[in-house]
């Protein structure tokens, strides 16, 4: 008799491929769109010797460095997170005040946002997004027998908070403040908030959001040049009109990779802020849509480790890796927004794609730590211990 040959079985994976590989693409295919609207800008400026792969190579070694944070990141055991949390957030606020101290921090375009390191800047707002994330989440295991209590539970981290905005607004950084506050918000919801004071913070939210775009003439302009940019479009509808060019010329495919005419010193911070509109007229709908839902894929799966570490009884782990998918989720919808012109123009990055050293470290060490908490999930799950 002929032995039968028993079918191969497949290896279970160590962590979430879906989420793995959706990270990089987005690291990789920012890159590569870094490049493309950049050269340009690299060939006619003073500061990059007419390099025109000058901020390729500088993206690169960001990218680079991030890595090696990842790697370094997905070694701590999230228990040992949980331990460092409040004083990373400490560190955080530190930095945020080192910003604003004259002859620290580092001026540009008129927002102070930058530690100057010799090499390189740092910007500590970026840090802060995932610090507030692990603080958050520490905070809210830490009250949960009083998450119903608005003094117990929510006042202490209001305070955190405030703290944190009155840093950032200085700065002034908005869109920062924003995403950070959706964090922790977000993060005390889902460890337990009753529905009713969620919506109160909400409307309160949004109340004071709208009152600090009143009281600021820079604010008010952009909300005036969102609201009809073609009005003023050499003026404050300026930079929101050129990204609408740009969605238009893209059509369904786009004009090619490289081709994009916006990116010509008409669109403003074309490898940062802009980096979709440069994505939508050079690959069309069909490369928005591609980003759009790879950024998706990457939320869902956040959050289905959170609730895989739920059934767990890791409540910790959990808010983690929820909190990330928040971080990513908000920050993205933001950039993507004002990109459409859906929302009014804020200072904020395409997460894991636009140039920016800070923001690459930041997003990669916390796919490093959301793949950590689906790593020790999947361990739990096949009985081992950690």
């Amino acid at each position: 008799m002929v032995p039968a040959f028993d079918t191969p079985r497949r290896i279970p994976s160590e962590v979430d491929l879906t989420l793995l590989w959706s990270g990089l693409f987005l690291l990789l295919f920012g890159m590569v769109m870094v490049y493309s609207a950049s050269i340009a800008i690299a060939e006619a400026g003073r500061h990059t010797g007419n390099h025109p792969a000058y901020y390729l190579v500088r993206h690169g070694v960001f990218l680079a460095i991030g890595l090696v944070g990842a790697v370094m990141a997905f070694q701590v055991p999230m228990s040992a997170w949980e331990k460092l949390a409040p004083w990373l957030f400490v560190a955080g606020f530190v930095l945020l005040a080192l910003v604003l101290l004259p002859g620290v921090g580092r001026d540009v375009n008129g927002a102070r946002r930058w530690l100057s390191l010799g090499f390189a800047n740092l910007q500590p707002s970026e840090l802060m997004k995932l610090f507030a994330v692990l603080y958050a989440a520490d905070y809210t295991v830490r009250k949960m027998p009083h998450m119903h209590d608005l003094k117990k539970a929510f006042l202490p981290m209001a305070a955190a908070m405030v703290a944190v905005g009155v840093l950032l607004l200085k700065e002034p950084d908005f869109g920062a403040f924003v995403v950070i506050i959706s964090i922790a918000i977000g993060i005390l919801f889902l460890g337990g908030m009753r529905a009713r004071l969620f919506a109160v913070l909400i409307v309160l939210l949004l109340a004071a959001f709208a009152v600090l775009i009143i009281v600021s003439p820079y604010r008010r302009d952009r909300i005036f040049g969102f609201m009809d940019p073609w009005s003023d479009a050499f003026g404050r509808g300026y930079q929101l009109s050129h990204a609408l060019i740009a969605f238009g010329r893209g059509e369904l495919l786009g004009v090619g990779l490289g081709a994009s005419v916006e990116k010509l010193f008409y669109l403003p911070e074309a490898h940062t802020d802009f980096l979709m509109a440069v994505i939508a007229e050079e690959l069309g709908f069909v490369g928005v849509v591609a980003v759009i839902v790879l950024f998706g894929l990457m939320v869902q799966r956040a959050f289905v480790i959170g609730r895989q570490a739920v059934a767990l009884d890791r409540l910790y782990p959990s808010l983690v890796a929820q909190g990330i998918g928040i971080w990513i989720g908000v920050q993205g919808f933001i950039n993507m927004g004002v990109n459409m012109g859906l929302l009014p123009t804020k200072g904020l990055t395409l997460p894991l794609m636009s140039f920016g050293g800070s923001g690459i470290l930041a997003n990669c060490v916390a796919l490093a730590i959301l793949l950590r908490v689906d790593w020790e999930n999947r361990q739990l799950m096949r009985g081992g211990k950690l």
